[in-house]
């Protein structure tokens, strides 16, 4: 088939062009076997179209060249240069879609570690021809020039995307919190996420895909990150000219691209960021709707450097002025300027962390005026901005005055939203972050919020129930029965301890709930299910005990040694843990060598998520602090992999508890560590901060082992590097 295909490259029907290139492209992708002995003939046939008149053949091309790139890059470099022409000519093409397809060519170059270098020479002429490409066409202005005041204008139910929550994961590297649900989370510069400030995605559905603005903007993005501060060689002189533009399409531009080479190229920008910054705030005020939209993004991207910058009062010559113009231009009266605003503001806020403090009652004075002013769809980016400042300020939003200024009008909301609002999964994990930094300060609202979480909760599952029996029932969305567990959560987290007394009724209803999530088909249901169950053995164990054996039936399957369903098996190790600590060595005993049979080869696989891992490793000790006559014995097994998982988890009450573990089971089987004593002296000097009771443990296990050395302990020191055998030494006196 596919040398008939190629043989339609040449064919006098565009369609049939289009097709063959279009088909053939797909095998080169998928790295076909069947492909590679044609592949020159491919690359010779697909180059006798590069200047086809057929618009739709010439887009074929150019994603026939990027998948080249892509799979079979060494066909693309003897002619490296003429490609390079060539993709430059054509991102310059005049139908803006051709030019977009060409122009992914750069995006891909450029995540091409192995490649990168070979776009270096052509630098002084990609990066112009990717500036030029940032500015608006006249098909886009169509579309999105709206400086109108529009901010009373009431959003269609089809302006507010979908939102899908994700659930909590418990991991050591946020306090020992909640954090994210996923692996490896980061920036990711070639998906549009990092390029939505112009907001097209609230206009027609074609503008909220793809397309070369910012495509270009990314490129420049990757490019920058690529090649650092001597891709400023060729930006600055462009963007100087762009800045300083009487066009406001070709100003907006260079605003664009200012924000792109923000990570990049932030050293070498630093020299010029004292005179840029003040621009970039000043043109929040600019005319044109686009321009004061793109100016916030730009100069969040900037946000770190106005904080910690080398320059002097860096916080009140340049953060307090670029805090102070976000929350203004928040207010603005068009609505795609408030998003960019409010958008740009978290993550300013973000980035700041604790830097907020002392900002926090003006910043909460414009989020509650503009929860007066904002229509659907910016309300959510709103409650987002309130729960980053929560998370960023933590307990000191627990003052009279704050809390008297925020909880009203979200408790208004709280009341007066239906359960099938969008809004509601936005205020529920805006509450939680709430919930958690009030801590205490929750106590008057916690009730009434528990009790509609655990309605919502009942009432989805029931629904869930009937349509499992009746295809005639629409089954609902269990993510309001995710975002209502992880707010249970996080109120049992912020009332602590009292939550057993105040909320003792909810509490019984809350387990018995959690009982049926640990069984349900979605695996995010069951992963809120075990952390909610984690903090109710935290704060209420006496609840579980009666419990306990049906629980831990339900618990104990679910800690999968092949990690099937990675986030629901943390949780359940984790709450194992937290379950451990309450229950105690009679309670655990039964439950300890099935647990051992799951946690020690999830620990001992090198391809186990981290976070699992270290789950795996802080509930094994707990387990051994626990029931040390059970875990000790298997200590050998386990004890390298254990410690060479805890250097990296930060200082923590979980971690410390885990090292007491540890040191307990040695005391019951110190032949147990002998191979691994190297490993578990690097784990010990790792740690920072020792409290007392932790550090005479260390103290009271060296002396043990010297003891059980005897003349080899010497023996056994030498092998660690002086500097270590030093610090054994003066830490735990060895």
């Amino acid at each position: 088939m596919i040398p008939k295909f190629l043989s339609f490259f040449g064919s006098e029907l565009p369609l049939l062009r289009e097709y063959a290139i279009a088909t053939t492209t797909i095998f080169v992708s998928k790295r076909s076997e069947c492909m590679q002995p044609m592949i020159d003939t491919f690359v010779v046939e697909l180059f006798k179209r590069a200047n086809d008149e057929n618009p739709e053949v010439l887009k074929a091309v150019c994603r026939a060249i990027v998948a080249l790139l892509e799979t079979r890059p060494e066909k693309l470099m003897p002619e490296l240069e003429n490609v390079v022409s060539y993709m430059i000519y054509t991102t310059q093409h005049s139908d803006p879609d051709i030019a977009m397809e060409a122009c992914e060519f750069w995006l891909a170059f450029c995540e091409q570690e192995e490649l990168v270098e070979s776009l270096r020479p052509f630098l002084s002429r990609v990066i112009p021809t990717l500036m030029r490409g940032m500015v608006y066409t006249d098909r886009d202005l169509m579309m999105l020039d709206n400086d109108d005041d529009d901010a009373v204008v009431p959003d269609s139910d089809q302006d507010i995307k979908p939102r899908h929550h994700r659930a909590r994961t418990h991991d050591h590297h946020e306090g020992g919190g909640a954090g994210s649900g996923d692996e490896g989370e980061g920036d990711d510069v070639d998906s549009d996420e990092d390029y939505d400030y112009d907001s097209e995605e609230d206009e027609d559905e074609i503008y909220s895909e793809w397309n070369l603005r910012k495509c270009s903007a990314a490129s420049l993005d990757v490019m920058s990150t690529a090649f650092g501060d001597q891709v400023l060689e060729f930006v600055l002189p462009a963007l100087r000219e762009e800045l300083a533009s009487d066009d406001w399409r070709v100003k907006e531009a260079g605003i664009l691209a200012l924000g792109a080479i923000a990570e990049g190229c932030m050293t070498g920008m630093e020299p010029h960021l004292a005179n840029l910054l003040p621009y970039l705030i000043q043109w929040f005020k600019h005319e044109k709707a686009l321009v004061r939209s793109i100016a916030c993004w730009s100069a969040s991207r900037y946000g770190r450097w106005a904080m910690f910058s080398s320059e002097p009062n860096t916080l009140k010559v340049y953060f307090e002025p670029l805090l102070a113009g976000l929350l203004e231009t928040m207010m603005d009266n068009n609505k795609r300027v408030q998003e960019a605003a409010c958008s740009a503001f978290a993550t300013l806020e973000e980035l700041a962390g604790p830097y907020m403090v002392p900002y926090i009652q003006p910043v909460l004075e414009t989020l509650i005026r503009a929860f007066d002013l904002y229509q659907r769809k910016n309300l959510i980016i709103l409650y987002d901005a309130v729960g980053t400042l929560a998370e960023s300020v933590g307990s000191e939003l627990n003052h009279p005055t704050f809390v008297q200024l925020l909880m009203p009008n979200m408790m208004k909301r709280w009341e007066n939203l239906h359960t099938e609002d969008p809004h509601m999964f936005p205020l529920f994990e805006c509450l939680s972050a709430i919930a958690l930094a009030l801590g205490p300060g929750f106590a008057p609202y916690a009730q009434v919020v528990y009790e509609r979480c655990l309605r919502i909760v009942g009432e989805t599952l029931q629904v869930c129930q009937q349509a499992a029996q009746d295809p005639s029932i629409e089954a609902p969305d269990r993510d309001l029965v995710i975002v209502a567990l992880d707010l249970i959560s996080a109120i049992i987290q912020a009332i602590g301890e009292n939550s057993q007394h105040h909320l003792a009724d909810l509490n019984r209803v809350a387990l018995q709930m959690v009982a049926m999530c640990m069984v349900d088909p979605v695996t995010d249901v069951r992963q809120s299910a075990f952390a909610l169950l984690g903090d109710l053995a935290m704060h209420c164990f006496g609840l579980l005990q009666p419990q306990l054996n049906d629980i831990m039936q339900q618990l104990i399957p679910q800690i999968d040694r092949n990690f099937s369903h990675i986030h629901v098996c943390n949780n359940a190790a984790w709450s194992v843990g937290e379950i451990a600590l309450k229950a105690g060595d009679e309670l655990m005993q039964p439950y300890v060598n099935p647990l051992l049979e799951r946690l020690v080869p999830l620990l001992n696989n090198e391809n186990t998520p981290t976070t699992l891992a270290e789950n795996a490793a802080i509930t094994i000790g707990r387990l051994g602090l626990v029931c040390p006559a059970i875990v000790a014995p298997n200590l050998e097994v386990f004890a390298q992999r254990w410690c060479m998982v805890l250097l990296s988890v930060k200082d923590n009450e979980e971690k410390s508890s885990a090292f007491q573990g540890m040191m307990t089971m040695i005391g019951a089987n110190p032949q147990g560590i002998s191979k691994s004593f190297l490993y578990f002296c690097q784990a010990a000097l790792n740690w920072q901060t020792l409290d007392q009771r932790l550090l005479e443990m260390f103290i009271q296990t060296f002396a043990g082992l010297k003891q059980l050395a005897g003349s080899e302990w010497e023996a056994s020191m030498g092998m660690l590097d002086p500097q270590a055998r030093q610090m054994i030494k003066e830490r735990f006196n060895a």
